[in-house]
């Protein structure tokens, strides 16, 4: 029983493997069994010139009302998590 259950995995993983091959379009593998040697790449490298970033424009500064805005919501925070 163990047997027969080891040669239908080996069976079911070979039939897995030649139904991937053939999804993904290597049908050389498929049909012949050897792997298709890649062409080298025969493009001309093109180099690209550096090109220095620009920097980006500073956050604008908070001014003292907004500040304070914020300083006010941050106590009533901290107030309101003391009492719980």
């Amino acid at each position: 029983m163990i047997f027969e259950a080891i040669v239908f995995g080996v069976i079911l993983l070979a039939v897995g493997y030649w139904a991937t091959m053939f999804v993904m379009g290597r049908r050389d593998d498929v049909l012949h069994g050897k792997f298709v040697e890649e062409r080298p790449d025969t493009t001309p490298v093109r180099f690209m010139p550096h090109v220095s970033r620009a920097r980006p424009a500073p956050a604008p500064q908070p001014d003292k009302d907004s500040l304070q805005a914020l300083l006010t919501v941050i106590k009533q925070d901290l107030h309101d998590a003391a009492r719980s």
